[in-house]
C-alpha cells in the first residue's frame, strides 16, 4: 500500500513550494482565527524542511505498523486525530502543524490496541511500537517538550489514537460476536 507514501509525498511537494513560492511565510497550520479547512492541512504544513524529515522518518514506519491491522484501522486513526484538534482549533491561543500529531495519534493507537485485544498480532505491534518509539512518550508533557514544539498537537494526536483504537477494537468485538 503506497498510502504513508502519498501522504508524505503531498506534505513534501507543499513544504517545497512553501519554500520557494513562499519564502518560507506560508503556512497552513490550524490555530487560533484560522479556517475550519486548516484542520485537514495543518498535519502536512511544516516549520521547514528539518520540521518535515524528522516527521518523515517516524510517520512511514508507524505507518505501516498500523496498516498491518488494515486500512480501516489506519483511517480510525486520521480521523481521531482530526477530531481532537477541533478543541485546540477554537480554543488554545497558538498553532500547530505538522505530522506529528498524527505520529502521536498512531503510537497510541498501537500501544493501547495490544492492551484492549490481547491477540498475538496487536500484542506483538504494542510492543514493537513501545520498544522502537516509546522514547518519544515525554513529549506528551508540556514540562518536557522544547520550546515552540506543540506539545499539545502530540497530546491531541495521542488521544485521538486512543479514540482510534478503542473504536477499531469495539468494532472488531462487535463483528466477532454476530453469529
Amino acid at each position: 500500500m503506497l498510502l504513508p507514501w502519498i501522504l508524505l509525498g503531498v506534505a513534501w511537494l507543499l513544504e517545497l513550494l512553501e519554500q520557494l513560492i513562499g519564502a518560507g511565510r506560508w503556512s497552513l497550520a490550524m490555530g487560533p482565527g484560522t479556517p475550519w479547512w486548516t484542520l485537514f492541512t495543518a498535519p502536512f504544513s511544516h516549520g521547514g524542511l528539518g520540521h518535515l524529515l524528522t516527521n518523515s522518518l517516524v510517520f512511514v514506519p508507524l505507518s505501516y505498523l498500523v496498516l498491518i491491522r488494515g486500512f480501516k484501522a489506519y483511517l480510525a486513526v486520521w480521523i481521531g486525530v482530526i477530531l481532537l484538534e477541533i478543541p485546540i482549533w477554537l480554543l488554545w491561543p497558538v498553532g500547530s502543524h505538522g505530522l506529528s500529531g498524527v505520529i502521536y495519534g498512531l503510537l497510541g493507537y498501537l500501544l493501547l490496541i495490544g492492551w484492549l485485544e490481547r491477540q498475538p498480532l496487536a500484542l506483538a505491534l504494542s510492543l514493537t511500537a513501545l520498544l522502537l518509539y516509546g522514547s518519544a512518550l515525554p513529549g506528551l508533557l508540556p514540562w518536557l517538550t522544547p520550546a515552540g514544539v506543540s506539545w499539545i498537537g502530540h497530546a491531541s494526536g495521542f488521544a485521538g489514537g486512543v479514540v482510534a483504537a478503542l473504536a477499531v477494537s469495539r468494532q472488531q468485538r462487535r463483528s466477532s460476536a454476530k453469529p
